[in-house]
């Protein structure tokens, strides 16, 4: 049986996304650019899953865009913000903690002469008010902040951003990366004042290859990709209807989001309460980070073998982010955490889905591992 645990990488896809997948690629393979009536089908359905997706988000339709993934979006987000506002100053204000979608970006810009600051976390990941609005100038162009940390599970206060901007009399632009919030937290441009935010389909249970960027009413930024001037110029190339379908679907059988947080809670609190009874292990989180990410060190035992046992008894769980492909977590060494609690530790992450059977597998493996893998060493 597997007892899939790592959520925060990708998500199987759900029923509803299955579907609605299914149903067009029965019917449907217009071009939604074409002026035929096939390619106006297309056109109508694309902009109904526009309208679904919006709605998840709290914004206008108008306002999403649709990209390949959550690192395009982010990509789009930060370059296209930068080449618009590189007259009104030279200053750009991440955290230390983010994606590499977003570290890699901010080194490039670092290289063509920007001021990037990299705000610190506290031990338990977490980043304060008080260093965002310090950081933030007059001279800042730009502020992108996670909202939720994808190997932690921190939330980071991003709907304080837009009054340290304000207390600064800056012009910068906000940018949230929600890949890892959406559909799990009330994240809405409304509520945090954020000008651009990033969205993922796969991290909802919905395709991978597709995601989206809301960029507020009146916000300017400039394209990556040139081309037919699909979405509105911003994005162009033909879009992927298909997985477009996918991710609407998976958005609309979203559910309720704080009945969904509390049932995923109690399996957050269930798996803390039996850690706390094996010797060695420690947890990285935060006590009120999302319940959806929960990080911790087995100690003595390198998270890829841990990870490996771990798989032969079908439970599967993260050494860290799946993008950083086995590297050293960036993340955790920001908290100023040990090397011997970095190399060890291990990210398990819930989705609807997931159960205490999941959880007592886990557990179960985590003490056979523990029992089988020290022994080794002796």
């Amino acid at each position: 049986m597997i007892h899939y645990l790592d959520n925060t990488a990708t998500t199987p896809l759900c029923q509803e996304a299955i579907f609605r997948m299914t149903e067009y690629m029965k019917s449907d393979f217009g071009n939604p650019s074409s002026l035929h009536l096939l390619g106006i089908n297309a056109s109508v359905k694309l902009e109904k899953c526009r309208g679904e997706i919006a709605d998840k988000l709290g914004c206008d339709k108008n306002e999403i865009y649709f990209t390949s993934c959550g690192s395009e979006s982010n990509n789009t987000a930060i370059f296209g913000a930068v080449k618009a506002k590189r007259r009104d100053g030279n200053r750009i204000v991440t955290t230390a903690t983010e994606h590499h979608s977003v570290l890699n970006c901010m080194e490039q810009l670092e290289k063509d002469g920007f001021e990037v600051i990299y705000l610190t976390p506290d031990e338990k990941g977490k980043i304060s008010e008080e260093k965002i609005f310090s950081a933030v100038t007059k001279e800042t162009i730009l502020v992108s902040i996670m909202a939720v940390n994808n190997e932690t599970g921190a939330v980071n206060p991003v709907e304080c951003i837009k009054r340290a901007v304000k207390n600064a009399g800056s012009q910068a632009l906000i940018h949230i990366d929600g890949v890892q919030a959406f559909g799990k937290t009330d994240l809405s441009p409304l509520k945090n004042g954020a000008d651009l935010i990033t969205v993922s389909a796969h991290k909802i249970h919905g395709p991978k290859g597709i995601g989206a960027l809301y960029i507020k009413k009146g916000v300017r930024i400039l394209p990556l990709i040139l081309g037919g001037g699909q979405e509105k110029g911003l994005r162009s190339g033909t879009e992927s209807t298909l997985l477009i379908e996918g991710f609407a679907g998976a958005a609309s059988a979203l559910p309720n989001q704080k009945k969904a947080a509390e049932q995923v809670a109690e399996l957050n609190r269930y798996l803390r309460e039996k850690l706390s009874e094996i010797d060695g292990v420690t947890v990285n989180s935060p006590d009120d980070g999302l319940p959806y990410i929960l990080n911790f060190s087995c100690e003595g035992i390198r998270s890829e073998t841990m990870l490996h046992h771990l798989e032969r008894s079908g439970v599967f769980v993260s050494s860290g982010s799946a993008c950083a492909k086995g590297e050293k977590s960036h993340v955790l060494r920001s908290m100023g955490l040990s090397d011997k609690r970095i190399d060890s530790a291990i990210r398990v992450s819930f989705s609807r889905f997931s159960t205490k059977d999941d959880i007592d597998a886990l557990v179960s493996g985590i003490k056979d591992g523990f029992n089988k893998l020290t022994r080794s060493k002796r």
